[in-house]
């Protein structure tokens, strides 16, 4: 029995326009009825998904958000963090050298409020930036330095051959202290070593008392592999990447065509 439900967002909840389709929120509000915690895990910064929780009236209950590809899990009913993942402030300069030969790069970083960037923000960050829904805030390396910003993570941003440049030359460097992932083709992401989807929604499961067996995951892509085989039952979207298929014990229909809904219909609703 599925008592624990949790939901990648882009590409699997929501469609390719950044909607959610009414199936689909039918398909959640019964699950809830039904008793099982359903949980947004994305990501996305906190200021990206507080919109779809409004549209999903799940704001108004008490329950969690997983964000910034499980640096934070945050209490719904207030939006207080629960339990999160830092990275220290003395190793954020560390990672922005990284980024410093290649000046069409961007290095970003997320608190919970802001989307800052080092210097200008490109056509990249701009985009990325408006897809959670705020304007990229222009910083300097000694303002991130001074304190006031809490960091969750970081990401490289720009032309995707720039951000494949960097992969190959420094993601197993950087993945030996730190959480690297290629979320997009244009960002490389870069969190705590201990951060992950995976780890959130187990600690969370942990915090409520459910099994692992009884955590059911949903997603489509490199970022939400780890999650999906660690859920006892695990559902990679039709339009999912090669690796999040594998990942999988099974495979529902496209974020296009309400997989989500069928998805929930068939493992926790029985229909």
């Amino acid at each position: 029995m599925v008592k624990l439900l949790a939901i990648d967002m882009d590409g699997t909840l929501l469609s390719d326009k950044k909607h959610i389709a009414e199936e689909q929120k039918r398909a959640i509000k019964e699950a809830i009825n039904a008793g099982v915690h359903v949980v947004l895990c994305t990501g996305r910064p906190l200021i990206g998904v507080l919109p779809f929780y409004e549209e999903l009236a799940l704001e108004d209950r008490k329950g969690y958000a997983i964000v910034n590809n499980g640096c934070a899990i945050h209490n719904t009913e207030d939006w207080s963090i629960v339990d999160c993942e830092m990275l220290p402030k003395e190793e954020l300069e560390y990672l922005y050298s990284f980024s410093e030969e290649f000046e069409e790069v961007n290095f970003t970083l997320f608190d919970d409020n802001n989307y800052l960037c080092i210097g200008k923000p490109n056509k990249y960050t701009e985009k990325d930036g408006a897809f959670v829904f705020t304007k990229v805030k222009e910083v300097s390396m000694e303002e991130i330095l001074n304190g006031e910003y809490k960091i969750y993570k970081t990401m490289y941003v720009g032309e995707p051959s720039k951000i494949d440049e960097i992969q190959e030359k420094y993601g197993e460097k950087l993945c030996e202290k730190y959480n690297g992932i290629r979320s997009q083709v244009s960002i490389y992401e870069t969190m705590p070593y201990n951060a992950d989807k995976s780890s959130a929604v187990k600690r969370l499961a942990e915090r409520l008392g459910i099994d692992r067996e009884e955590v059911m995951a949903m997603g489509d892509g490199n970022n939400d592999v780890e999650m999906l085989k660690y859920a006892g039952v695990s559902v990679a979207m039709g339009n999912s990447t090669e690796d999040a298929l594998k990942a999988a014990k099974f495979v529902t229909d496209t974020n296009e065509n309400d997989g989500v809904a069928k998805a929930i219909d068939k493992y926790i609703l029985g229909k």
